[in-house]
């Protein structure tokens, strides 16, 4: 009896130390999008409960609130992340500009600044803003805290021309074979790569951004194979299905999915939010320089065809975060392009984004009438998107 004491002892002091190591690594966490209102495929509704239309969505599920403090030095501190920010951009410069900026800022006393990661970048965006084509309604950024102008109008500017750089450089190329960097708009609440040239002009392009230092780790994910079907990224506390079904689904019917999904004894499961979902892409991987999504390859992917029949690309991937825009804002969906960014323009299909850009798409159509092209640069709309769960880890 005692022997047996003894080793139950043994085993729950082995249980404590790695819980207390993995609660230790959780370097990454993610900040919620703000969303707290309910959507149909078209309207705001009330509040659904379990076993309703539209349970799962990104307001069913509260993560960790945006928390930040406001330093009183032109420096704002995120509480979540462990970031520190800077809070007036200044004004526009060229993606060179900006590393030579950050290297010799001494901003707050501090001289470790440096270009965000598009991770790092992403944490600040909010999902409670809303846009209508070119034109802003309410900002994708807590503006109590952070200064985001617009784009000029007076010289010719949309007021959605107001992208903000991230470090993180496109393994592949867009459009014609444009040099790309990722950004975050604020405006528009998009991930897009952008080219750091002006082909017209033959001139650098210059955006905005925004310096941050502190907990380089962030971004930075630490996969583990449960060998159940499941990854568990004990950076960001969160565990994910393994292998998407291979089916493509509107988006109530991904919700739902997610909602009834039993795997490896847990029934748990939701459909990630936008900030859950974009945490595992992988920006280093892509199809053009890879051969695969972007996305690290201890995860499966179901291996599609674009648009023109051409093998060799992967899904979107829907999130339980709708996207407010256009003249009915509650008719579209944040995914992410794990594959391609594509859009067809000049009657040419191509990587308009990126793979790992973040667009939307409505969330419900006829399959038939679909994939269509949309936007200045005919983004794809593939409308029936792909699923990959997600759930808490509990420590």
């Amino acid at each position: 009896m005692k022997t047996y004491i003894k080793q139950v002892f043994l085993f729950l002091s082995i249980c404590l130390s790695i819980g207390y190591s993995v609660v230790a690594q959780i370097t990454y966490p993610i900040v919620d999008t703000g969303v707290t209102v309910f959507y149909s495929n078209n309207a705001v509704i009330s509040v659904p409960n379990s076993g309703d239309e539209f349970y799962g969505q990104d307001a069913t599920y509260t993560g960790n609130q945006p928390s930040y403090t406001d330093n009183g030095d032109g420096t704002i501190t995120d509480n979540v992340t462990g970031l520190m920010w800077e809070k007036d951009m200044g004004e526009k410069m060229t993606f060179e500009a900006s590393f030579s900026k950050a290297q010799h800022s001494n901003l707050g006393g501090y001289s470790d600044w440096r270009v965000p990661t598009i991770k790092e970048l992403y944490s600040l965006i909010l999902f409670t803003g809303q846009v209508k084509g070119a034109k802003s309604n309410t900002l994708f950024i807590d503006t109590k805290y952070f200064n985001q102008p617009l784009g000029n109008t007076k010289i010719g500017e949309r007021e959605i021309d107001a992208q903000t750089w991230s470090s993180t450089k496109y393994v592949g190329v867009t459009m014609k074979g444009d040099e790309t960097v990722f950004g975050v708009n604020f405006i528009d609440g998009r991930i897009k790569g952008y080219p750091t040239q002006k082909k017209r002009t033959r001139t650098e392009n210059t955006m905005y951004f925004r310096m941050v230092r502190g907990n380089t780790d962030y971004g930075k994910n630490n996969f583990i194979d449960n060998r159940n079907g499941t990854i568990s990224d004990y950076a960001t506390g969160l565990m994910w299905q393994k292998a998407d079904d291979g089916v493509a689904r509107d988006w109530e019917t991904a919700i739902n999915y997610s909602e009834d999904l039993e795997l490896a004894n847990h029934t748990d499961w939701r459909l990630p939010n936008a900030k859950e979902l974009q945490s595992i892409v992988d920006y280093s991987r892509s199809p053009q320089t890879t051969n695969s999504p972007a996305i690290n390859p201890i995860f499966s992917t179901k291996e599609i065809k674009d648009p023109n029949g051409n093998s060799g690309q992967y899904p979107f991937f829907w999130t339980s975060t709708t996207h407010l825009d256009g003249v009915n804002p509650s008719s579209g969906a944040v995914y992410i392009a794990f594959g391609e960014g594509q859009g067809k323009m000049r009657n040419q299909l191509m990587d308009v984004h990126g793979a790992g850009c973040q667009r939307s798409d409505p969330k419900s159509g006829n399959k038939n009438q679909y994939p269509t092209y949309f936007g200045p640069q005919g983004d794809v709309r593939y409308v029936f998107n792909y699923v990959r769960s997600v759930r808490n880890i509990k420590f």
